[in-house]
């Protein structure tokens, strides 16, 4: 059976964020002053450790959990930031050690490095969300099919888990969490474009109800790869309702417009607000062959980060804003990641 819910306006406990940032194909920069403004007041990354919403069901077929075991919060005082290093011709660099690093933690070096380490293998949880509106029907069969070789290079038997979402005027699942590539491609095949444009709601859905609610047995990598033009006119929740959402199930938004015709677009304004706020990076592809490329980056980048946890000094769980700095020992590389997060309150 389908799974078709809009998101409603309930709010999630908060949990962890990602890097930050964005490049592309074709990279764009919010310029708008309502985006500035959105940035510095709340659309920033929370704190350590993930915090249960029991509000919203738990999808059925997301990766094993017992929902008999009782939900036990608690205050960790420790961070963690996964990252991308580039070097001046922007490849991914993939053998740093820890003291290639300097962590900056509101002003001040951390207290305590506790761990280090490349997360080249870690399982992913994937959600791939496709623009099925009326606005993309004129390119929807080649990005479908780019979409389908992007789950079949990305996601391992028994390792990694994806499901797929089309939205419209409501997010609707085609496939729910699966390893089976096959199943996916299903998933994809079955949207059909049509309607309004409801990009908001989607990812407030993809986060709350099924990247927020699995419980996998071990760390994973939460993304969502939201392929769209970036135009919203039906969502009942805001734009930064939704990248906060992401930001509490710490999971990283990879963008890729649709906009093909060239010239400054509104909605890829839009989109690299999403990506960049969530530590993603945004695509612009030049034409529509472009498309397969920007998903073929994105599986790059998601096997190319690096992950430190770190205890911040004068550490309190006073639900402040505290800004992150990675920064790299070499010169020429650069380091993206999230820019801060919210300490939890007590």
């Amino acid at each position: 059976m389908q799974e078709q819910a809009p998101p409603g306006s309930g709010q999630a406990a908060p949990a962890t964020a990602a890097p930050a940032q964005s490049a592309a194909t074709r990279s764009t920069e919010p310029t708008d002053d309502s985006s500035r403004q959105n940035q510095q007041s709340g659309a920033s990354p929370s704190a350590a450790e993930p915090q249960k919403d029991d509000s919203a069901p738990v999808p059925s077929s997301a990766p094993p959990a017992d929902d008999a075991l009782a939900t036990i919060r608690t205050t960790v005082n420790e961070v963690n930031v996964v990252f991308t290093v580039t070097d001046k011709h922007g490849k991914y660099v993939k053998d740093l050690k820890k003291n290639d690093f300097k962590v900056i933690d509101d002003s001040k070096p951390p207290e305590e490095i506790r761990s280090f380490h490349s997360e080249a293998d870690l399982p992913l949880q994937v959600g791939l969300l496709i623009d099925a509106s009326n606005s993309v029907r004129d390119r929807f069969k080649f990005e479908q099919e780019a979409a389908i070789e992007f789950l079949n290079q990305t996601i391992r038997r028994r390792y990694d888990h994806a499901f797929v979402i089309g939205f419209d005027e409501t997010p609707e699942v085609t496939q729910d969490f699966t390893d089976n590539t096959e199943s996916l491609s299903v998933g994809v095949r079955a949207l059909r474009p049509g309607g309004g444009t409801a990009l908001y709601d989607a990812i407030y859905f993809a986060c709350r109800d099924k990247l927020l609610k699995s419980r996998p047995d071990g760390p994973v990598r939460r993304a969502i790869v939201l392929l769209s033009d970036g135009e919203d006119n039906q969502s009942h929740v805001t734009r930064e309702e939704a990248i906060d959402m992401a930001q509490r199930a710490d999971v990283v938004v990879y963008t890729i417009s649709t906009n093909l015709t060239g010239g400054s677009h509104h909605g890829d304004k839009v989109l690299d607000r999403i990506a960049s706020a969530t530590g993603g990076r945004t695509y612009v592809p030049f034409q529509l062959s472009d498309v397969a490329n920007a998903f073929a980056a994105i599986q790059e980048e998601l096997r190319s980060q690096y992950a430190i946890s770190y205890k911040p000094a004068d550490f309190k769980p006073d639900g402040r804003y505290r800004t992150i700095e990675i920064l790299a020992q070499e010169k020429g590389l650069h380091v993206r990641s999230r820019h801060g997060y919210y300490a939890p309150s007590q």
